[in-house]
């Protein structure tokens, strides 16, 4: 008998620790990652209206006390702690698109690849410029991200990974709201699923809209 509380107990403690988990990997993905990306759509929207607008305001982040800290405390470790656990989803993850086709499963299977596709973006990303920057003197600007965007390769890959990170943010603000509690309705839950897929579109439209200004 003692035996049986022993491994409820544990199995218990172990389902504890996931909800946890999965708590805290939900709350990253809005608190502070969905805020830094919409920064970084903003600051980077400003290439479509001036060049030396971009280039002004990147300069301003760049010189904010300890930026280092920041970088670390506010994106890079929840970044991380977010990313690992999310790999973690997708290893797991037990998709049905082949006999249920419906809505639900779409998505499910569509956050889980973009969640991917925006890992790898963002691993090759923050290499090209904040490690470059570091190690190198590499200064962002107008021009570093002309430069690299004029290849038609990279300018594909990041066309592509913009598209699916504005996905995996809005549908995870969706997934937020329900496993929150914050919608609980059938009905809520669907309007709030339609405004978050607008809000998909014109993040994707801010974003690649940035990126074209970029090769003009």
């Amino acid at each position: 008998m003692s035996q049986v509380s022993t491994v409820q107990s544990e199995n218990n403690g172990l389902a504890n620790y996931h909800f946890f988990v999965r708590k805290l990997h939900s709350f990253l993905g809005l608190f502070p990652i969905s805020l830094f990306l919409m920064n970084h759509l903003f600051v980077n929207s400003l290439a479509a209206l001036s060049p030396s607008l971009y280039d002004t305001a990147v300069s301003r982040l760049q010189n904010i006390p300890y930026l280092d800290v920041v970088e670390i405390l506010l994106i890079a470790l929840p970044l991380a702690i977010h990313a690992l656990y999310g790999l973690y989803i997708v290893y797991v993850a037990k998709n049905n698109l082949s006999r249920y086709s419906y809505t639900g499963n779409w998505m499910f299977y569509l956050q889980r690849v973009t969640a991917l596709i925006t890992f790898v973006f963002v691993i090759v990303h923050v290499w090209q410029l904040r490690v470059a920057h570091s190690l190198y003197g590499l200064e962002i600007t107008y021009a570093t991200m002309q430069s690299l965007l004029v290849n038609p390769l990279w300018l594909t890959f990041y066309a592509i990974s913009l598209v699916a990170a504005a996905f995996h943010f809005a549908n995870g603000l969706w997934n937020f709201s329900v496993s929150w509690g914050i919608m609980v309705g059938e009905q809520a839950q669907k309007v709030v699923w339609k405004l978050c897929m607008v809000l998909f579109f014109i993040a994707s439209a801010v974003g690649l809209a940035a990126i074209w200004a970029f090769i003009q």
